[in-house]
């Protein structure tokens, strides 16, 4: 009977959608599951057979939980706002709302024909009005809170304190200092401004579009900014009780930043210009005698008061320059040691030891770090010590133990304070306890915990994202739309680029821009959400995706949260995973959620890698990048010679990349479905390797897993009268242990080794003289089913049974069967090894000699001759020695 899987997929896709079969609801009765997928951004190329590898592994986890008693959640949903699809309008002239359409219909229909037990009533799509509604809704409840860091929470701005002097001040002032204290808020700063896109990037977002070819520089631009630094310390808390890998934890800690020390004023010298104070951040301030001059980052509002007359022209020109360069950029020198800098002609008062010292501009120096401002301490700081070197300043010892003259290298560990007063002789952590409590009792210094995390910066020169629901009023005011007036909607352009001065798209809407409703008059705010807006919250969305009356209920906030597995890439390993936090606490502050964190457990699958084919002579193509040969334009030769060009006969050699359209080493899932099927591709996708592992796309290891899954379908269908019950003591073990390992296997994501344990079942169950037993075959097709639906549910349907086996109860392993009454005793003669024989587990060694011995097979070997010695390593071997 022929293993006709296109008939069989299609037919199982059709019932499970017609008969509901993977509908979740709340259900407080049963243990709930929720398994989630990072959505994916719905592009025109499609899937490649890379994006399935973590869907697979959730839909395993969501159709075993199933069978196991767990109520599972296990949605799909579309990423589908940001520049992509804006970018595809201005070169087609479609608008962003068609194009992102399609996309979503041909990724869609790829996930469909790959068989996964979504929830596809729960479905939902980030630019549909009727989630950013919700998005722009939870926006207003960021907007209309500030951070009560004495309680560590949020709360209403409404009840923000105000000072009597603030209140007496008018209203203008009462609004002026909520709007300086709110979690969401305007701020005129420098940002990363990309010319060629005409948009201004997040932090985070510059190296990705520097990788990309794109210019980043710096400019002032007026923005809306989310206050994600008020809850840095509770970001690094909460970590602690993730079940996450180590790698991704200490990337949020390290994104994060957290360090302890203590601000520390320095007093400006006479004739700077200016009178008053700077104030720095340091973690070392044991170090202080160390201070031989300070350094401003370049946009530090104090670089123009102190400037000398006589430096002025230098320090405009350096200001300028570093205008231009993005943060990245500066780091990225400041790492390699090239230091550029320029004295401003001031100096300030080290308040240890009453030293003048020279104040300077770097821009190794960043505003948004600290106080904007540094005491440069070069003996021990190797950032300090390479400016220190390049402009001839002096460089002291303070700490003791440095490996080579201070002159040459810092010194940045811990050691004993050296040249320090009243600190020497102290280790370091001694002289920081000392030195900071030294500097709070004169007035001096305050102890303090910093971060290098940074507001997040929200807002976009874009046409295709989430407008904000927020206007500028005609007095200057800005003021939210109200909640009955969500969502405010994206008007229909025809120009979506932003002009040059960085305007975005929005403000050439003119009729959409002016508002005139119930909160009052004004123009609305043309600058819209970032992408990562929408994926914030989505899983909060797919709890309840129809209520119209609020994002979710509490009821299934209730129940759902939070998510007990969240798959996806590492490169979320920051961003999407922090942005997601930070929103999730805000609603945990005000009440809307029940959970301190959204997801439990988080795993990063491994890549899975196309080949990509390079001349031997490594030789480089017309824009000097190395030349590539596309997969067709190539053939495998029987052999050692390995791969050549077809036609020529050219060798080339083979290396495994990501997949990428530039590349030319996609493959489509498509093709891979229609050749194979969908349960072979889901197989492969879990066989290739552990689930957190690279591994390559190779065809063979998928015609390879199609063999099995037509062994499957012979066992099932053209093995005859199969015996009743689970058969033979050899096929209830096998069966047994199979069970046990699958379970455990599934349990810890070791997908790739459950399958292998399934193939050996298969191997073995059958033998010409114990026919296949159906109780057998019936819990062997619940194992495969998670893996292999399709084929699992054909067969169940064959075995008599009417209903669909995806709420089937989970086999169980039982622990009789698990343990073997034999064992395989490999027999050694003269140091050879001559047999292996099936002996009773705890023989005794008198035994193991008798049976040798006696053995009609073994006494050619033994010559006639009387063994020396016989040596017997218990449940292992037996050495005869002549």
């Amino acid at each position: 009977m022929t293993y006709e899987f296109r008939a069989i997929e299609a037919r199982w896709q059709r019932y499970w959608d017609e008969h509901r079969t993977f509908a979740a609801e709340v259900d407080p009765e049963r243990p709930k599951y929720y398994v989630l997928d990072m959505f994916p951004y719905p592009s025109g190329d499609g899937l490649h057979v890379g994006h399935p590898e973590g869907y697979t592994a959730t839909d395993i986890v969501a159709r075993y939980k199933r069978m196991r008693g767990y109520n599972v959640l296990h949605p799909m949903g579309w990423d589908a706002f940001g520049l992509p699809a804006e970018r595809y309008a201005m070169k087609e002239g479609v608008h962003p709302a068609k194009r992102t359409a399609e996309c979503i219909v041909n990724f869609k229909r790829q996930l469909k024909t790959l068989g996964f037990s979504y929830d596809w009533e729960r479905e939902i799509d980030t630019t549909d009005p009727r989630y950013f509604k919700w998005t722009q809704w939870i926006f207003l409840q960021i907007y209309d809170s500030w951070y009560d860091a004495e309680a560590g929470r949020a709360r209403p701005i409404a009840e923000l304190p105000i000072p009597p002097e603030v209140t007496a001040a008018g209203d203008a002032a009462v609004r002026a200092y909520r709007d300086a204290r709110r979690l969401a808020y305007l701020h005129d700063a420098p940002v990363n401004w990309c010319p060629e896109l005409r948009i201004v990037l997040a932090n985070e977002e510059v190296a990705e579009h520097v990788e990309q070819g794109y210019t980043v520089v710096r400019r002032a631009m007026r923005q809306w900014m989310m206050r994600i630094t008020a809850y840095a310390e509770r970001l690094i808390a909460d970590l602690d009780g993730l079940d996450w890998p180590t790698s991704v934890l200490e990337m949020q800690r390290n994104w994060i930043g957290r360090s302890e020390g203590a601000e520390v004023d320095f007093q400006l010298a006479e004739g700077a210009g200016f009178e008053g104070k700077l104030t720095v951040f340091t973690t070392r301030p044991d170090t202080l005698f160390g201070a031989t001059y300070m350094v401003l980052a370049p946009e530090h509002p104090l670089v123009a008061a102190i400037t000398a007359p006589e430096r002025r022209d230098a320090v405009d020109a350096y200001v300028a320059r570093a205008a231009t360069r993005s943060e990245r950029d500066r780091q990225a020198e400041a790492a390699e040691g090239n230091k550029t800098g320029e004295f401003t002609g001031a100096f300030a008062v080290n308040p240890v030891n009453q030293q003048r010292i020279p104040i300077w501009i770097s821009d190794y120096v960043l505003m948004g770090y600290g106080t904007g401002a540094i005491m440069a301490v070069p003996g021990h700081d190797e950032r300090d010590h390479a400016f220190a070197t390049a402009f001839g300043l002096p460089i002291v010892e303070v700490v003791s133990g440095a490996d080579k003259p201070i002159a040459e290298a810092a010194h940045v560990g811990d050691g004993v304070a050296v040249n320090s007063g009243p600190l020497d002789g102290l280790t370091t952590p001694e002289a920081k306890r000392k030195m900071i409590a030294w500097l709070e009792e004169h007035g001096l210094g305050t102890r303090r915990v910093t971060y290098k995390l940074r507001d997040w910066l929200f807002s976009r020169q874009r046409y295709w994202g989430e407008p904000f629901p927020l206007v500028h009023g005609e007095d200057g005011v800005v003021f939210p739309v109200p909640d009955a007036e969500l969502p405010v909607t994206l008007p229909t352009i025809d120009d979506y680029q932003p002009s040059e001065s960085g305007e975005p798209p929005l403000a050439k809407a003119e009729a959409w821009r002016r508002y005139e409703g119930a909160a009052g008059r004004g123009l609305r705010e043309v600058n819209t959400m970032p992408q990562w807006a929408g994926s914030c919250w989505y899983y909060l969305r797919f709890m309840d995706p129809t209520n119209d009356a609020a994002p979710f209920s509490k009821r299934a906030a209730d129940y759902w949260l939070p998510v007990d597995l969240y798959i996806g890439g590492a490169e979320h390993a920051v961003l999407h995973l922090l942005y997601s936090r930070f929103w999730h606490k805000v609603l945990f502050d005000l009440g809307h959620v029940g959970t301190r964190e959204p997801f439990q457990k988080l795993v990063n699958q491994g890549m899975v890698l196309g080949a990509t084919y390079h001349p031997l002579d490594a030789r480089k193509d017309e824009h000097g990048k190395p030349l590539t040969f596309l997969p067709k334009f190539v053939e495998q030769v029987a052999g050692a010679d390995g791969w050549r060009v077809k036609g020529t006969g050219e060798p080339v050699r083979v290396q495994w990349d990501k997949m990428s359209k530039s590349r030319g080493n996609v493959v489509n899932p498509d093709d891979v479905v229609q050749q194979y099927g969908a349960d072979t591709m889901r197989l492969y996708e879990m066989f290739m390797g552990p689930l957190e592992h690279s591994a390559p796309w190779q065809t063979d290891g998928v015609a390879g897993c199609f063999r099995f899954l037509q062994r499957v379908h012979r066992l099932a269908f053209e093995s005859g009268e199969m015996a009743p019950g689970e058969g033979t003591d050899r096929q209830r073990r096998l069966l047994h242990k199979t069970i046990a390992a699958v379970s455990e296997r599934i349990d810890r994501l070791a997908f790739n080794t459950a399958i292998s344990a399934m193939m050996v079942y298969v191997r073995d169950i059958a033998q010409a003289d114990e026919p296949l037993p159906r109780d057998s075959l019936e819990q062997f097709v619940l194992l495969l089913s998670p893996f292999a639906p399709h084929l699992a549910e054909e067969i169940w349907r064959s075995l008599g049974h009417v209903r669909s086996l995806a709420y089937e109860p989970w086999p169980a392993a039982d622990d009789a069967w698990l343990t073997e009454d034999t064992f395989p005793l490999v027999v050694q003669i003269g140091g050879k090894r001559r047999a292996e024989l099936q002996v009773a587990v705890g023989i005794s060694e008198a035994d193991v000699v008798k049976l040798v011995m006696s053995s009609s097979e073994l006494a050619r070997y033994l010559e006639g001759k009387t063994p020396r010695r016989v040596v017997y390593v218990p449940g292992k071997l037996v050495n005869v020695v002549l």
